[in-house]
């Protein structure tokens, strides 16, 4: 009987994960933990928790919901010492590239100290795996691709990167000192359903409903390599069953039971190619009038600082360990969006 911690579970891949270990497990505990700020419009995060709330009713599981910071240690070791937790997910980070140029702060409180007291606490209560978030934009600059976990990541190009590669030194640290199972897991442009405003399809979609036009950075050119929150999850779902394995070196100490693994469809889309399927299916869904003169209202524009012009992910290790490989089309993926958004908005008016 498990006691899992998820952390930024009011999140986009929080949420959806706690859904789906609702559905999966027959009996244990999920705590869900999250500070809903106001980065982006809180009234998706009640949204997302009230989905939850409608699955864990009918569930054997039991489902607490804990309001709180990461970077609050009494709170974080409280939690620990009351559920002495088996599996920690750890998905709460303030996010965005763009907003870490202008706000440093809220980094280095939530991805630094915050991923502090979350080590920190499973080194006093022991779990048996502590999953965590990392991101693809580890990969900054790099030229080659697709981008491999194999790759040196030295040069982010965005204190957010930044935030997210010293966590995965932090974790290789913890593994090896503590004998902490640790896997990182680097997740590339996630979308979906419910997912942050704040990310480029959903921000074009608002933009567009106002008539308002989109700016479509490096000219268009961008390249990205983007994946469905479901196979997000599915991924997350597998590794937490499977923690890297204890084992002694030559040394007699711990070599580090920690591993790090790319989440990303391996298909890199021209972000001019996205952005017209993404208006293609918001005038299916309604979302756009059929008549809609899209040509007038993108432009064409350079690239922004702390972007990068390509991502694209070598998953060949997730699949050689779990045997998954993310399957969910862009199409597929875009078509789920543009329903939800126009039940969730447009049914309101």
């Amino acid at each position: 009987m498990k006691t899992i911690l998820v952390t930024g579970s009011a999140g986009f891949i929080g949420s959806n994960l706690v859904l789906r270990l609702l559905k999966e497990m027959q009996e244990g505990t999920i705590v869900g933990l999250d500070n809903m700020n106001d980065y982006y419009d809180p009234t998706l995060k009640e949204y997302r928790l009230a989905e939850i709330a409608k699955v864990a009713e009918k569930s054997d599981v039991k489902y607490e919901f804990v309001k709180g910071d990461l970077a609050d240690k009494a709170l974080i070791d409280g939690l620990f010492e009351k559920y002495h937790f088996d599996v920690v997910v750890n998905l709460a980070a303030q996010a965005g590239v763009r907003y870490s140029i202008t706000n440093p702060d809220a980094y280095i409180q939530s991805n630094m100290i915050g991923f502090y007291n979350i080590l920190e606490a499973c080194r006093h209560y022991p779990v048996e795996h502590l999953v965590y978030a990392s991101s693809s934009s580890v990969y900054g600059g790099n030229k080659k691709v697709p981008f491999s976990t194999d790759d040196r990541v030295d040069n982010p190009v965005s204190l957010y990167a930044a935030t997210k590669k010293s966590n995965e030194l932090f974790a290789h640290c913890y593994s090896k000192l503590y004998d902490i199972p640790t896997t990182g897991l680097r997740f590339f442009t996630v979308y979906g359903p419910a997912g942050r405003p704040d990310m480029a399809y959903f921000g074009f979609t608002n933009k567009l409903l106002k008539g308002e036009t989109i700016q479509i950075f490096n000219y268009g050119n961008c390249r990205r390599d983007f994946t469905y929150v479901d196979d997000i999850v599915e991924g997350v779902y597998r590794v937490m069953q499977k923690a890297p394995e204890r084992k002694k070196g030559e040394d007699g100490l711990p070599i580090p039971p920690y591993a790090v693994y790319n989440i990303g469809g391996g298909q890199p889309e021209n972000l001019l190619d996205f952005v017209n399927i993404l208006q293609e299916e918001l005038v299916r869904a309604g979302v756009l009038p059929a008549d809609f003169d899209f040509d007038a209202h993108k432009e064409l524009v350079a690239m922004q600082p702390g972007d990068v012009p390509t991502t694209y992910a070598d998953a060949t290790a997730l699949e050689r360990d779990f045997g998954f490989t993310p399957k969910i089309t862009l199409r597929e993926g875009l078509r789920k969006f543009a329903e939800w958004y126009a039940s969730f908005y447009m049914s309101k008016d």
